[in-house]
């Protein structure tokens, strides 16, 4: 065979090989290309499927509560005594916390046994802020029940610190946010003044804020509990409101708020208008009030 064509033979074939390879390295490529495509894809939507589990984990996880008022100015149930001030006790399935003991412990007492709550049943004491409205009743208290941790904002004078370890109780200041048990925190103190906790617990219905007096300002307390928790939306909030401003009622529905119970320091204008505003989803709160949250 003459060596032209031979010569010419070999180059074909390397051209016709080299096209072979440029193509196979492309259908390998394109086939690389769709499996990462498809490996993103399943990653994504793992991590989609995790975060709904995540989601329906809290769901299965957080706790019926049960909201009773032992202390109050305004009054639900009329066997109750009144008395300027805040006391709210919180029931979960494993324990019970008291936020704030009011001004006078043997009204705070006479509310609590008469409601079937047990002073030596409580686990934990909070106590949002120094007015004696909110204090007062807890060396009374402490007196029934002295086995209890009390949270404190770490504002708080060392002369309350010394009346309760001298009833053998144990303390813990509170200054930033802070886990208090589980599925309920600390707002932390926010200033106000005075500097001022509040509680946030995380229920199978979304997050539930309930502030003792809220000198803070009650917007700028349920900002704090969805900076806190930006996935979960505000369902109940509850407590003194500290005779806001009118606008706060429209500030609390841009900010999704599903329910409101305001009560104490509220004032009866606020409250009628949260009343007109809210309607089935505005709470009538006061000393016997008892709110469960399945």
């Amino acid at each position: 065979m003459n060596s032209k064509i031979l010569v010419l033979i070999l180059v074909l074939a390397l051209i016709g090989g080299g096209i072979f390879w440029i193509k196979k390295e492309n259908v390998l490529e394109k086939q690389n290309l769709i499996e990462k495509e498809g490996n993103f894809k399943i990653k994504e939507e793992k991590i989609e499927s995790e975060k709904k589990e995540k989601v329906l984990e809290t769901k299965k996880q957080a706790p019926e509560i049960t909201l009773i008022s032992v202390y109050d100015n305004y009054q639900v149930n009329p066997e109750l005594k009144t008395a300027w001030g805040f006391g709210l006790v919180i029931k979960t399935s494993n324990e019970r916390i008291l936020f704030d003991t009011g001004g006078n412990s043997n009204i705070l007492l006479f509310n609590m046994k008469k409601l079937g709550v047990d002073p030596k049943s409580i686990d934990k004491v909070v106590i949002s802020h120094i007015h004696s409205d909110h204090l007062g009743g807890l060396e009374g208290f402490l007196k029934e029940n002295s086995k209890v941790k009390v949270f404190i904002p770490s504002s708080f004078p060392d002369s309350v610190r010394e009346m309760i370890k001298n009833y053998r109780a144990s303390f813990v200041d509170i200054s930033k946010p802070q886990k208090i048990s589980d599925f309920v925190f600390s707002t932390g103190e926010l200033y106000g003044p005075p500097k001022e906790q509040s509680l946030i617990i995380l229920s199978k219905k979304g997050l539930i804020v309930i502030t003792g007096c809220a000198h803070p300002g009650i917007v700028k307390i349920v900002k704090k509990a969805k900076e806190m928790f930006p996935q979960k939306e505000v369902y109940l909030v509850l407590g003194g409101f500290h005779h806001p401003s009118k606008k706060v009622v429209s500030e609390l529905k841009k900010l999704k708020v599903k329910k409101v119970a305001p009560s104490h320091c509220s004032g009866d204008e606020i409250r009628e208008l949260f009343k007109e505003e809210y309607q089935n989803d505005f709470i009538e709160n006061g000393v016997g009030k008892i709110i469960s949250i399945e």
